[in-house]
């Protein structure tokens, strides 16, 4: 079959690799659809991924083309999104219920082939039904919502806050969706890409502006989220937060990133910095509300490129070109 594969830092290629072959409870999927996440790029540049090379691709839904022995639930000809989350269910933060802190934590697409290629191999209990009214390709979505989903799930939002979101790409016009979905009186939204901008003003953003300063907030924001992992719009973001607030760090940094804190601003104003960290109980309610329409897919992919130009797909996102970049095989 074929695959994307990125073969060391820097550098990928699309390729035959050999078919894939399920396990006792594993699933082959027929690849839909795969989107190009900020992690695809953390990967190209030699982050994250424990070994190169590696098929990526971690956001993806099809239809399942063979089972393994011991499968049950699930048969050929199912559609399904993907978990990619794969945790080892024994460790300390496992046997606490934060197998995304897993200490052997591994994805599909990060630490084992995913679905940038023709096939994918995924545990059967990663597997999600999808009804017949979505789109296959379009579920390749499923997967960035479940990350906002535990984003909201860590935060534990009140009524009516007001909300800024640093980064207009896909993540944080999905954080502004839901924003409204549990009742932020208002979300601002900030990013330097005015094609960006637009966008979540057409999915009604409050207010949209290249700079924090544009808009009228003396006492800043009950909550403010990094959807960017830059390290300006971070420390920007930091200063924004206003008395009992909270900082979400949700972007993705590199790892050099660094941020300054004011110790005594914490402390004296009861202000929460905390992460969210990928997915988390969180991938069933995500495919729940997307079968539902939380989110549009017409708005949010802007471009599906055929499997062949994963490099191409790779550019363009890396230029911000675009919202949610998909490749199809």
């Amino acid at each position: 079959m074929k695959a994307a594969v990125i073969t060391g830092v820097g550098t990928s290629e699309v390729t035959e690799v050999p078919d894939p072959t399920p396990g006792p409870r594993q699933v082959v999927v027929e690849v839909a659809g795969c989107g190009i996440c900020g992690t695809d790029l953390h990967i190209l540049q030699g982050e994250f991924a424990p070994t190169l090379p590696i098929v990526p691709g971690h956001e993806f839904a099809g239809t399942i083309a063979a089972t393994g022995p011991e499968v049950t639930g699930l048969k050929v000809g199912d559609r399904v999104a993907v978990d990619p989350s794969l945790y080892c269910f024994e460790c300390y933060y496992c046997r606490r219920g934060r197998n995304n802190l897993c200490e052997n934590w591994g994805a599909i697409g990060v630490s084992h082939p995913g679905g940038a290629a023709e096939y994918a191999v995924a545990p059967m209990a990663n597997c999600v039904p999808l009804p017949d009214s979505v789109d296959l390709a379009d579920a390749a979505l499923i997967e960035p919502l479940s990350c906002a989903v535990r984003g909201y799930d860590v935060l534990k939002s009140q009524l009516a806050n007001t909300v800024l979101i640093y980064g207009s790409g896909t993540m944080g016009l999905m954080m502004l969706q839901l924003a409204k979905r549990v009742g932020a009186a208002s979300v601002d939204m900030v990013d330097l890409n005015p094609e960006r901008l637009e966008t979540a003003r057409l999915l009604g953003v409050s207010g949209a502006a290249a700079a924090a300063d544009e808009f009228d907030r003396p006492r800043g924001w009950d909550l403010v989220v990094d959807a960017t992992g830059n390290a300006k719009a971070i420390q920007d973001g930091l200063e924004r937060v206003g008395k009992g607030g909270t900082f979400l760090q949700f972007g993705v940094s590199d790892y050099a990133a660094r941020a300054t804190i004011e110790p005594y601003k914490i402390y004296n104003q009861e202000i929460t910095i905390t992460g969210s960290m990928a997915v988390l109980h969180s991938y069933e309610r995500a495919a729940a509300l997307f079968a539902d329409g939380v989110i549009d897919p017409a708005v949010f992919i802007s471009d599906r490129l055929p499997l062949a130009d994963y490099g191409l797909a790779l550019e363009r996102f890396a230029a911000g070109v675009g919202r949610k970049i998909q490749v199809v095989p």
